[in-house]
């Protein structure tokens, strides 16, 4: 048995009343699949920071820029192009990996500037 991380969650919480039961359960359980998705993209980009930690460790120890356009363009077409695939709006998976990109060069150059 696993403990609950969060031990304040309630994954049964909701605002509506007066629904009927079978669809509230309905809806419990569509909510936990979406629970459980979520907990899956945390570890997946705790993952992804770690490894794009090492790179701007590797920058900073060869003086290279915190940030590469030229990948991050090719990056943002490559997951555009993903998202096309996977019937997502590509402009929305632009937005989401452009923030992740702003995240990973605020931390390579704290990286360089000995502020980690």
């Amino acid at each position: 048995m696993t403990t609950n991380p969060h031990p304040n969650y309630d994954p049964r919480a909701t605002s509506l009343a007066d629904v009927d039961p079978e669809i509230i359960e309905q809806l419990y359980a569509i909510r936990g699949s979406i629970d459980n998705i979520d907990a899956a993209l945390v570890f997946m980009l705790a993952e992804r920071f770690k490894a794009t930690q090492r790179v701007g460790l590797l920058k900073a120890k060869h003086a290279l820029p915190p940030a590469d356009p030229a990948r991050e363009d090719e990056q943002i077409a490559r997951l555009k192009q993903l998202a096309e695939k996977a019937d997502l709006d590509p402009e929305f998976a632009a937005k989401f990996l452009n923030f992740i990109i702003e995240e990973v060069i605020r931390h390579h150059q704290a990286i360089a500037d000995g502020t980690p």
